[in-house]
């Protein structure tokens, strides 16, 4: 069992994960163990936990917990669905809080995630940093070819900055031919040409055709000093390569995973950046007291000269004060300097 949940830190923010032994991972961020997360903001407290059967339908409810706003997620502390409908804007949002609150487990038949498959990979640190691109994406599968330094590999986890799931997840094969036994279809990355006869397509348009397959789809990624040999091509169906500069053809492996992952992820349901609440626009009356105060201001200095242009003046000054629609907050901010600039300069 899984489970999503949201801890409410010591400075009264929130923070989402999900986890496969709650009590545990709550001690553990109790005690500071995760640098950059929780540990400088403790004590934290236990609000929210949803359980799930597997990880992957825990990682989709976190990344979608992740785009809500505050009022949202606290409405959901309460089972309060009109609030959480209220905070999103649409009912919607309700219906689809509540069915991922219940015991169902039913989705819309979808393809499932590529098989990011890494050939003969030579460093830890790069197959971490793959690890991190791709659940970046959404994508928590990974297989290992014959990798040279053994697996597990000590340097795979720093380098993964958090994305623990999919090393804990890698699969280690012997061979290309086994680790792709089980897709229906296989892409191998390559910025060179090869002595294979292949369809070529872009890293899009692999997406499009991976999305459009209920087979499992497999893309390949080669070592890191050599890519890909011909005989690893020669077991895909398609090739995958982007335009690059060709006096400098070099990709890291984290730099292809990402290209490739970031493509897959326009279709998947990830979240967006926030919204961010704007406070409310400032009165009518605010504006006007912001405007006649300036206007006193300018009347006394002689700006408003000659006088048969100062009406003139003064709907260009009220058009450029009402065009921004300023809240009541600047509208304070800028009054204050009005009033700083009013006063006598003291000598």
């Amino acid at each position: 069992m899984f489970h999503v949940y949201i801890l409410r830190r010591a400075d009264g923010t929130y923070y989402t994960g999900h986890t496969d032994n709650l009590e545990t991972r709550v001690a553990q961020h109790q005690a500071g163990s995760f640098p950059g997360y929780t540990h400088d903001r403790r004590p934290v407290e236990l609000m929210w936990s949803e359980s799930f059967p597997t990880r992957i339908d825990a990682l989709d409810r976190e990344q979608q917990i992740k785009d809500w706003s505050r009022k949202k997620k606290e409405a959901l502390f309460r089972a309060d669905w009109n609030g959480v409908s209220a905070a999103a804007g649409s009912r919607q949002c309700v219906s689809a809080a509540l069915d991922a609150g219940s015991n169902s487990t039913e989705k819309p038949q979808l393809s499932p995630p590529p098989v990011i498959v890494l050939v003969r990979p030579q460093l830890g640190e790069n197959i971490g940093k793959a690890a991190r691109a791709m659940l970046n994406f959404g994508l928590v599968e990974m297989r290992l070819v014959s990798p040279r330094d053994g697996w597990p590999n000590p340097q795979a986890g720093p380098a993964a900055s958090g994305a623990d799931v999919v090393l804990e997840k890698a699969r280690v094969f012997e061979t290309v031919a086994d680790a792709v036994a089980d897709c229906s279809h296989v892409f191998a990355t390559t910025v060179r040409k090869r002595g294979v006869t292949k369809p070529v397509v872009t890293p899009e348009e692999a997406a499009r055709a991976i999305r459009s397959d209920a087979g499992r789809a497999a893309i390949l990624f080669g070592p890191e000093r050599s890519g890909l040999e011909t005989d690893d091509v020669a077991l895909a169906r398609t090739i995958v390569t982007v335009p690059i500069n060709p006096e400098f053809g070099s990709l890291n492996l984290a730099q292809a995973v990402i290209l490739v992952a970031y493509e897959w992820s326009k279709g998947a349901d990830l979240a967006s950046p926030p919204e961010t609440e704007l406070d409310p626009p400032a009165s009518q009356e605010e504006l006007e007291g912001m405007i006649a105060q300036l206007d006193g201001m300018l009347e006394a200095g002689g700006y408003f000269f000659p006088p048969d242009r100062a009406p003139a003046t003064r709907r260009t000054l009220r058009t450029l004060l009402t065009k921004p629609g300023w809240n009541s907050q600047e509208v304070r901010t800028l009054r204050g300097v009005l009033s700083t600039l009013a006063r006598p300069r003291q000598r």
